[in-house]
């Protein structure tokens, strides 16, 4: 047996903690795998493990031999699975997480299409309105809105996203119609509540004498919500103004029943959506195909 084949079992071995367990996984037998490991201590000429009849622990010299063997393995076992991808169909499981409202609304039935055309891509996909940690929890692939922040993430711009100011109908009649910033100062207001977000809007205007001004303005809190069919909800209702992405307010925009507010003045920063994905060496085909189908998909967004 070749060191490589003793270096994964000692890898399993540190990781179960254990011979007897590293010996389930792998299939053999407990004795086997110690006189593996054994064969590879000999082979270095220092002492990888601290063994107890309770556990094993790493020395000094198993702790880094353990890390750059653990990252050698890992990079083959990549490497095997992509000359199989491209050999054959993809195959592997993509966890995927986008908000809730824009996920439900736009990637649906596309995601269920992508899973048609691949078959041997197993999809978990999670809608939820939470900031995932994706590296942590394992994520593939995540959708955000947003600005686009300094990330340890490489992201991908799929299609803008502008945060709209609008109310209804029957707000703007018992309210009236501001002309300025200044004038919704006390025109009631309904608020999201998650990631951050405040009471004050952030704008620059884009025409006119007041063309590139930047401002802000606190809105006047009437109603607050942690979701886009809940604000969508109340300012249809006439309860107040507004900050909606335009992707929840497309259609009742269209419709009539909400109306676009000081289309001179645009939210500040402006935010878009990105497919964003953990920094690999190598893009899994899957990872990259469901990337590219996104971005295919985000060209038939109505807002665009």
């Amino acid at each position: 047996m070749n060191n490589l084949s003793r270096a994964q079992m000692f890898v399993e071995v540190a990781k179960q903690e254990s011979f007897v367990a590293a010996a389930r996984v792998l299939g053999v037998t407990g004795p086997a795998v110690s006189k593996q490991v054994l064969a590879l201590e000999n082979s270095l000429g220092v002492k990888l493990l601290y063994r107890t009849t309770r556990k094993v622990s790493l020395t000094e010299e198993g702790a880094l031999y353990f890390d750059r063997a653990r990252k050698a393995i890992d990079d083959l076992a990549e490497a095997e699975q992509q000359i199989q991808e491209l050999k054959e169909c993809p195959t592997g499981k993509l966890k995927i997480n986008a908000p809730m409202s824009f996920g439900e609304q736009y990637l649906a039935r596309p995601i269920a299409k992508f899973a048609s055309m691949y078959p041997d891509v197993e999809l978990d996909v999670n809608f939820d309105d939470r900031w995932v940690d994706v590296v942590g929890e394992g994520f593939d692939v995540v959708i955000r809105i947003g600005a686009l922040a300094d990330s340890s993430l490489i992201a991908r711009k799929l299609a803008p996203c502008p945060i709209i100011l609008c109310a209804s109908p029957d707000c703007i009649a018992n309210n009236g119609l501001p002309l300025t910033a200044n004038d919704i100062a006390n025109f009631p207001a309904v608020v999201y509540t998650r990631h951050g977000q405040t009471e004050d809007w952030r704008y620059t205007v884009s025409d006119g004498d007041s063309s590139g001004k930047s401002g802000s303005v606190k809105l006047n809190k009437r109603f607050s919500g942690n979701s886009a069919e809940m604000q969508v909800a109340a300012c249809e209702s006439g309860i107040g103004l507004a900050l909606l992405p335009s992707f929840a307010i497309w259609s009742q925009l269209q419709s009539g029943k909400l109306v676009q507010l000081l289309p001179q003045y645009k939210t500040d920063p402006e935010r878009n959506i990105y497919a964003m994905f953990p920094q690999n060496r190598h893009l899994s085909t899957r990872v990259r195909l469901f990337v590219d189908f996104l971005s295919e998909l985000s060209e038939s967004f109505p807002w665009r």
